[in-house]
């Protein structure tokens, strides 16, 4: 008993700046906290809620699987794991593509930048400004954040490009030294910024005609949230490689690699402890049936053109940029003390971006139009007021 009175309990490291808020339950696009207070969530704990909290096909399918096995490695064969290919390929429209799954999206990113190394055998990759991969070894190389590359993440093999620039790309491309390129769908962090059409099918043609494997990021900007599967769809371009987490199982810890036919298989290639659990593979199915059952892709699409729409009707507001439920809204100032005031008196939550005058909303795809005038009414109020 004596030793106790010198044990200190362990503490966390500090990951973020804490919201003074303890969420406890949450139902569709809505947490309450301890306190029973009810917040609209228009962040989704950063784009992960896809289908909306606590839905219940998501427990069903949850609860079945962890009442008959939780786990076993990927030297079984997983039934789910197929059926979940299976979907995904048939709702992304990528129904000859193979799926590799893991566990997060740096994760992703870095089994596609390897496998795109095994292909053709270089060493560099090609990667944008403003640009977030991750924040693993070869994810935080070609993410444009020099603050969280530690002196181990070497970055000699990034070339880094201008955002939309195809001359760039085009030069880089022709020394024959580059794998592959990444590119995000949208760029998230960065504050929702849409590469032009033109652009990506341009970036499509070079890597075709410099044999350069182009590796779509859509682990924000996929799975629904841009009102596509995907947001490379709006260019009509199909990449070599599609990276997905977030919304992939609603908060289950979950990524996978979408690979195109052309990349060879090799036993021992890529692997994973957790990827593609059983447990795992019963979130992402509940979450791909429940998109397709209500239209989830759609709504994103209605539900955030209507939130832009009237977004830009709102005075004081510079700019509002998006597409689907992945919007930004720019302000002449730092929205930090906005954003405050939303969670505080409005109780609705927001999300932030690199540019400290810049809003996110991620909310989940079940969001509706009569959910998002709750934010709009709110909004103007809170601009005067700040």
């Amino acid at each position: 008993m004596s030793n106790l009175k010198h044990f200190n309990a362990m503490n966390l490291f500090e990951v973020y700046s804490l919201m003074n808020i303890t969420p406890v339950r949450g139902e569709g696009c809505y947490i309450y906290d301890d306190k029973g207070v009810r917040y609209l969530d228009l962040y989704g704990g950063h784009a992960v809620i896809s289908i909306g909290h606590a839905h219940p096909l998501y427990i069903k399918y949850i609860t079945e699987q962890v009442q008959k096995l939780g786990f076993y490695s990927n030297s079984v064969i997983i039934p789910g794991q197929q059926r979940v290919a299976e979907k995904l390929g048939e709702i992304s429209g990528y129904p000859d593509y193979r799926l590799f799954l893991c566990n997060s999206g740096a994760e992703a990113n870095e089994n596609a930048i390897k496998l795109a190394s095994f292909h053709n055998g270089r060493k560099k990759v090609a990667a944008f400004e403003r640009a977030f991969h991750g924040r693993t070894h070869g994810a935080v190389a070609v993410t444009d954040n020099a603050r969280i590359q530690a002196p181990v993440n070497t970055t000699d093999h990034v070339v880094r490009l201008p955002w939309c620039d195809l001359e760039a790309a085009r030069k880089a491309f022709a020394t024959g030294e580059i794998s592959s390129v990444i590119i995000e769908g949208i760029q998230g962090l960065a504050g929702i910024y849409m590469p032009d059409t033109e652009f990506m099918q341009g970036l499509r043609q070079l890597c075709s005609e410099y044999k350069v494997c182009l590796i779509l990021d859509e682990i924000q900007s996929g799975y629904g949230r841009s009102g596509k599967f995907f947001a490379h769809q709006y260019a009509d371009i199909r990449p070599d490689l599609i990276t997905v987490a977030k919304g992939i199982a609603n908060g289950f810890p979950m990524a996978g690699v979408l690979i195109a036919p052309m990349f060879e298989a090799r036993p021992g290639m890529l692997g994973t402890t957790f990827g593609g659990s059983p447990l795992a593979c019963a979130a992402a199915e509940a979450v791909l049936d429940v998109m397709k059952q209500e239209s989830l892709v759609e709504n994103a699409f209605n539900t955030g053109n209507y939130l832009m729409d009237n977004l830009r009707k709102i005075k004081g507001i510079k700019a509002v940029r998006g597409r689907g439920l992945m919007i930004a809204i720019e302000m002449d100032a730092p929205i930090a003390p906005l954003r405050k005031l939303l969670i505080e008196k409005y109780h609705i939550f927001t999300g932030t971006a690199s540019d400290k005058n810049v809003f996110r909303l991620l909310p989940p795809l079940c969001l509706k139009p009569a959910d998002a005038d709750l934010f709009l009414a709110a909004l103007p109020e809170a601009i005067q007021e700040n």
